[in-house]
Order: structure tokens, then C-alpha cells, then sequence
């Protein structure tokens, strides 16, 4: 198998094993060896489980003894630690590559894939807040929206996208794939007129408006199966309800997650001055990660 296969079953087998996010429990005195089933005890896993972490650069490589098993320390402890905490916010694949790039001594290059986890959250909460404008845009104004504020100030509204746009230029706008537009058409979530002759679709304000609906829900895992009434309700409606309850969870569950994630950074800020104490993001384990003997 080679390096890559090896590294994506690595990935795959810790998305599931991430699941288990118990506390760690109280183990052996600080400073003496963790055999495998040692540390798997402590963070309540299989010893399976912790040789999938190492492999996967999860945890700093373990030495060996003269019989071949690894060895752990605490500072392997608090990898995982740092691990799972990372994974309530950051997700087992974006914690993992975190963890995986620190220990291959990059930590610029760890700390980036924060960054742009974080942009990445804050990108979706403005697609949130678009399609929360976007619903505004339809009815009365509801009571202490920014929308019935601008009409209170006499403020003129937002320009709607112009008519007619083709598919490649909405994809663009939302910033997906023209392919997901075809299935959300095809999922029957979208139904934009088709132009004479060439049959190309044309996307009106209301089918923009439609999509960015879809995309801020997908974003936020919602089965096509939720979404279908939300788009009927606000059709039929002009409004809706049940999207504002939808926008209002979604916004909820954007700030759980954010608490989460500093949660993680400040777990991940902790393990990186331990080891940059300790000299190096790379060398032996005695003081901090490093590669197992061959």
C-alpha cells in the first residue's frame, strides 16, 4: 500500500474513532513510560486506536523498546488530548492534518490550516447573513430587522441581481460548483427558465434568491428532504417562518461551534509552547515529538 492510501485510511479510520470524546483519566506518576494499552486506558480507546493516531501523525512518533513495543510519554498524552479537543470544533479531518503537520515540524503551516478554518466559518456565517437579507427582501419588513430599519431611516433597499443570469455567473456568485446547481435542479429545488433556442437556463432574482437559500442549508448539512419546504413555504408565502427558524438554528449551531474552536486553539496553543519549550516540533519524545527509531 502506498504512503497516500496508507494516509487516507489512516484519516478515515480517525473520523470514526474521533467519536469518543471522553475526558482523559488520571494515569501513571508523570515521567514514567505509557505502554500502548496505558495511554488507550486513559483516553478510554483501543490500543488499535492509539497505533492508528500514531501512524496518522495524530501523535508524535513513539519510541521502541529493545522488543519492538512503543512507548509513550505525557507529552503524547496531550497530543491526544489536543486531538480530540480539536475535533469538537475542527472536525477528526482538519484536526488530524493540524496535528499531523506539527509533528512534521511546520508549524506556520499548522497554524494556517487554523486560519483557515476559522475564515472558512466566517465566510459561511456571511452566507448565513445573506440568505437572512435575502428573506428580509420579501413581505412586510418583521419588527428590529436590519430591514425595517433602513425603511424606518428611508434608506433605499439592496439592488437584487439583475435578470437572466446564466449558471457559470450564479455558481460564481455563491462561489459552488455549476455542478451542484444541477442537482439541486434536479432534486427539484430549483427551476430556472430555459432561453429559446440555445436552452441554456436563465436564473432569475427569485431562482438566485432560491439558490442562495440551498446553499447556506447544504452548508449547514440540511437533507434535501428539509429544505424542500422551506423553499415551498417561502415561495407560497413570501416569507416564511420555518426559514427563519432554520436560519436561527443554523446561526446557533455557527456559534456552538465557534465556542468549540477556541476551545481547541487553546489546546492546541498549550501542547505547541510544551514542545517549542522543549526545543523542536522534531526529535526524540524524551522532550518532545519526534520520529521513532527505524
Amino acid at each position: 500500500m502506498s504512503p497516500e492510501q496508507q494516509s487516507g485510511q489512516a484519516t478515515a479510520e480517525l473520523t470514526q474513532d474521533a467519536t469518543v470524546t471522553e475526558p482523559m483519566r488520571s494515569g501513571p506518576a508523570a515521567g514514567r513510560p505509557l505502554r500502548s494499552v496505558d495511554l488507550a486506558r486513559l483516553a478510554g480507546l483501543s490500543t488499535q486506536q492509539i497505533r492508528n493516531y500514531e501512524e496518522a501523525g495524530v501523535l508524535p512518533p513513539a519510541e521502541r523498546t529493545t522488543s519492538g513495543y512503543r512507548t509513550f510519554t505525557d507529552v503524547h498524552r496531550q497530543a491526544l488530548t489536543t486531538y480530540r479537543t480539536l475535533v469538537k470544533g475542527y472536525g477528526p479531518v482538519v484536526a488530524a492534518r493540524i496535528m499531523r503537520t506539527l509533528h512534521a515540524g511546520d508549524v506556520p503551516a499548522a497554524l494556517a490550516l487554523v486560519d483557515a478554518a476559522h475564515a472558512a466559518l466566517h465566510e459561511e456565517r456571511g452566507a448565513l447573513r445573506a440568505t437572512g437579507e435575502a428573506l428580509e427582501a420579501l413581505g412586510p419588513a418583521p419588527p428590529g430587522t436590519a430591514r425595517a430599519r433602513r425603511e424606518a431611516a428611508g434608506a433605499t433597499p439592496p439592488a437584487a441581481p439583475r435578470s437572466g443570469l446564466r449558471i457559470g455567473e450564479v455558481a460564481a456568485l455563491l462561489g459552488v460548483r455549476t455542478s451542484a446547481l444541477r442537482v439541486w435542479e434536479a432534486a427539484g429545488l430549483l427551476s430556472p427558465a430555459r432561453q429559446r433556442g440555445t436552452g441554456y437556463r436563465v436564473f432569475s432574482p427569485a431562482d438566485v434568491r432560491d439558490a442562495r437559500v440551498v446553499d447556506s442549508l447544504r452548508r449547514g448539512h440540511y437533507l434535501f428532504r428539509q429544505i424542500r419546504p422551506v423553499l415551498d413555504g417561502l415561495r407560497r408565502e413570501g416569507g416564511g417562518e420555518p426559514l427563519r427558524a432554520a436560519l436561527q438554528a443554523r446561526g446557533e449551531a455557527l456559534t456552538a461551534r465557534t465556542h468549540a474552536m477556541l476551545a481547541g486553539a487553546g489546546a492546541l496553543h498549550g501542547y505547541l509552547a510544551r514542545v517549542t519549550a522543549a526545543g523542536t516540533t522534531t526529535g526524540s519524545t524524551a522532550g518532545g515529538p519526534g520520529p521513532s527509531p527505524r
